[in-house]
């Protein structure tokens, strides 16, 4: 599983998805139970310009899940289009990625 990451200093989730001019991206191998950071990407977002999420979608549609704090309304919209899953948090990047992997294996758990 692929997983994007809004992060303005790579420490933090604390970007909103169509202001999000870097993006970390990390893999989750679920069979190893093994998270590795891939890379930083940049987005070009232009100061003081609106709904500039298509920028933020089209570089992480190789992405499974994207974790940014908060989405407007449309852009929730294109990433369902787009076939991935939105998670809103906030907080230190390893304690967000580690508790949505933590939720992530508790819901696949078998009952």
């Amino acid at each position: 599983m692929r997983i994007a990451i809004a992060s303005s200093d790579g420490k933090n989730v604390d970007l909103h998805f169509g202001k999000a001019r870097s993006i970390c991206i990390f893999d989750f191998d679920e069979e190893k139970d093994n998270k590795i950071f891939l890379e930083r990407r940049t987005v070009e977002i232009e100061e003081g310009e609106r709904h500039q999420w298509m920028k933020t979608l089209d570089a992480i549609r190789d992405c499974d899940v994207v974790i940014c704090v908060q989405a407007g309304f449309k852009s929730k919209f294109g990433i369902e289009e787009a076939g991935l899953k939105l998670v809103e948090d906030e907080g230190p990047l390893d304690e967000v990625i580690n508790r949505y992997i933590e939720h992530y294996k508790f819901m696949k758990a078998p009952l």
